[in-house]
Protein backbone atom coordinates (compact mmCIF):
# COMPACT_ATOMS: atom_id res chain seq x y z
CA UNK A 1 0.00 0.00 0.00
CA UNK A 2 1.34 3.06 -1.23
CA UNK A 3 1.47 6.08 1.79
CA UNK A 4 2.85 9.27 1.76
CA UNK A 5 3.15 11.08 5.40
CA UNK A 6 3.41 14.99 5.91
CA UNK A 7 5.05 16.07 9.07
CA UNK A 8 6.05 19.58 10.10
CA UNK A 9 3.36 22.15 9.87
CA UNK A 10 2.03 24.58 12.76
CA UNK A 11 1.94 28.03 13.57
CA UNK A 12 4.66 30.51 12.70
CA UNK A 13 5.32 33.95 12.77
CA UNK A 14 6.11 35.86 9.42
CA UNK A 15 9.76 36.02 8.49
CA UNK A 16 10.39 32.79 10.63
CA UNK A 17 10.83 29.18 9.14
CA UNK A 18 10.00 25.42 9.28
CA UNK A 19 10.88 22.26 7.67
CA UNK A 20 8.53 19.45 6.57
CA UNK A 21 9.14 16.33 6.10
CA UNK A 22 7.55 13.18 4.07
CA UNK A 23 7.81 10.38 4.58
CA UNK A 24 6.87 7.45 1.94
CA UNK A 25 6.34 4.07 1.88
CA UNK A 26 4.42 0.98 -0.61
CA UNK A 27 6.73 2.07 -3.77
CA UNK A 28 10.06 2.46 -5.35
CA UNK A 29 10.79 5.53 -3.75
CA UNK A 30 14.12 6.07 -5.63
CA UNK A 31 12.75 5.58 -8.87
CA UNK A 32 10.54 8.60 -9.08
CA UNK A 33 10.32 12.43 -8.41
CA UNK A 34 8.17 13.52 -5.81
CA UNK A 35 6.52 16.95 -5.44
CA UNK A 36 5.20 19.12 -2.41
CA UNK A 37 2.00 20.94 -3.55
CA UNK A 38 -0.34 23.27 -1.51
CA UNK A 39 -3.79 24.29 -1.25
CA UNK A 40 -4.71 27.94 0.81
CA UNK A 41 -8.16 28.23 1.55
CA UNK A 42 -10.65 28.88 -0.90
CA UNK A 43 -7.94 28.89 -3.59
CA UNK A 44 -6.77 25.64 -6.18
CA UNK A 45 -3.56 23.72 -5.24
CA UNK A 46 -0.37 25.25 -6.83
CA UNK A 47 2.51 23.47 -7.15
CA UNK A 48 5.27 24.59 -4.67
CA UNK A 49 8.72 22.36 -5.59
CA UNK A 50 9.49 19.23 -6.99
CA UNK A 51 12.59 17.14 -7.29
CA UNK A 52 14.16 14.37 -9.45
CA UNK A 53 14.51 10.64 -8.21
CA UNK A 54 18.20 11.11 -7.71
CA UNK A 55 17.98 14.28 -6.11
CA UNK A 56 19.72 16.86 -8.85
CA UNK A 57 17.47 18.50 -10.10
CA UNK A 58 14.53 20.69 -8.54
CA UNK A 59 11.85 23.12 -9.72
CA UNK A 60 10.41 26.00 -7.56
CA UNK A 61 6.97 28.12 -8.08
CA UNK A 62 8.07 31.58 -8.50
CA UNK A 63 6.47 32.63 -5.21
CA UNK A 64 8.70 30.68 -3.26
CA UNK A 65 11.71 30.81 -5.18
CA UNK A 66 15.07 31.77 -2.90
CA UNK A 67 13.04 30.97 0.41
CA UNK A 68 12.41 27.73 0.34
CA UNK A 69 14.78 24.47 -0.35
CA UNK A 70 13.69 20.75 -1.49
CA UNK A 71 15.36 18.19 -0.52
CA UNK A 72 15.53 13.94 -0.57
CA UNK A 73 17.03 10.89 1.68
CA UNK A 74 16.41 8.36 -0.48
CA UNK A 75 18.30 5.47 2.09
CA UNK A 76 15.12 7.07 4.39
CA UNK A 77 12.05 7.75 1.69
CA UNK A 78 12.05 11.29 3.22
CA UNK A 79 11.80 14.53 1.15
CA UNK A 80 12.07 17.52 2.98
CA UNK A 81 10.57 21.03 2.29
CA UNK A 82 12.99 23.73 4.25
CA UNK A 83 10.84 26.84 4.33
CA UNK A 84 12.61 29.97 5.35
CA UNK A 85 11.31 33.94 5.42
CA UNK A 86 7.70 32.82 5.81
CA UNK A 87 5.37 35.41 4.47
CA UNK A 88 1.08 35.33 5.43
CA UNK A 89 0.90 33.83 1.75
CA UNK A 90 2.61 30.53 2.25
CA UNK A 91 -0.54 29.82 5.09
CA UNK A 92 -2.10 26.71 3.42
CA UNK A 93 -2.44 22.93 3.63
CA UNK A 94 0.78 21.08 2.32
CA UNK A 95 0.66 17.83 0.63
CA UNK A 96 3.38 15.42 -1.10
CA UNK A 97 2.39 13.89 -4.09
CA UNK A 98 4.35 10.86 -6.18
CA UNK A 99 2.67 10.21 -10.10
CA UNK A 100 3.88 6.35 -11.06
CA UNK A 101 2.50 7.64 -14.58
CA UNK A 102 -0.84 6.38 -14.14
CA UNK A 103 -1.76 7.55 -10.38
CA UNK A 104 -0.92 10.20 -8.30
CA UNK A 105 -0.67 8.99 -5.19
CA UNK A 106 -1.05 12.19 -2.02
CA UNK A 107 -0.36 12.81 1.71
CA UNK A 108 -3.09 13.63 4.43
CA UNK A 109 -1.34 17.04 4.26
CA UNK A 110 0.45 19.16 7.18
CA UNK A 111 -0.59 22.83 8.05
CA UNK A 112 1.32 25.82 7.74
CA UNK A 113 0.11 28.64 9.48
CA UNK A 114 1.67 32.11 8.82
CA UNK A 115 0.16 34.75 11.31
CA UNK A 116 1.63 37.28 14.09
Amino acid sequence: EVQLVESGGGLVQPGGSLRLSCVASGFAFDWYSITWVRQAPGKGPERVSSITKDGRSTTYADSVKGRFTISRDNANNTVYLQMNSLKSEDTAVYYCRYYNGRTSYWGQGTQVTVSS
